[in-house]
C-alpha cells in the first residue's frame, strides 16, 4: 500500500461512518418523514451512496491495491449523495458524513 495506514484507516473510518449515516436516515428519517425523502431518485441515490461507501471500506481493508478506483467512485457516489440531500433539505447529518467520506476518497484516489 502506498499510502500511510493511518490515512487508509481514516478513509475507511469515514466510508463505515457515512455507510452507516446512508442507511440509519433512510431507514429512520426519511421513511418517517416521508414525501420528498422517499422519492425514488432519492432513495436510489442514498442507498447507491450506502453500498458503495461499504464496498469501498471492504476493497480497502482487504488490502487491494485497486482500492484507488473504488475510493475515486466512491467520492463521486458522495459528491451526488450530498447534493440530493441538501436538495432534499433536513439532511444535515447525511450531507456532513457524505461530504468528509468524499474528502477522505479523494486524497486515497490520489
Amino acid at each position: 500500500m502506498h499510502h500511510g495506514n493511518h490515512d487508509m484507516q481514516a478513509c475507511i473510518d469515514a466510508c463505515l461512518t457515512c455507510y452507516r449515516t446512508c442507511h440509519t436516515m433512510m431507514m429512520g428519517h426519511c421513511v418517517e418523514t416521508g414525501g420528498a425523502h422517499v422519492a425514488p431518485d432519492h432513495v436510489r441515490i442514498m442507498t447507491a451512496c450506502a453500498e458503495m461507501c461499504r464496498a469501498s471500506a471492504h476493497i480497502m481493508i482487504t488490502g487491494s491495491p485497486l482500492h484507488a478506483h473504488s475510493c475515486r467512485a466512491c467520492a463521486e457516489f458522495c459528491d451526488a449523495c450530498a447534493a440530493d440531500c441538501e436538495r432534499v433539505g433536513d439532511m444535515e447529518d447525511c450531507v456532513a458524513a457524505c461530504r468528509r467520506c468524499a474528502e477522505e476518497c479523494r486524497k486515497m484516489a490520489a
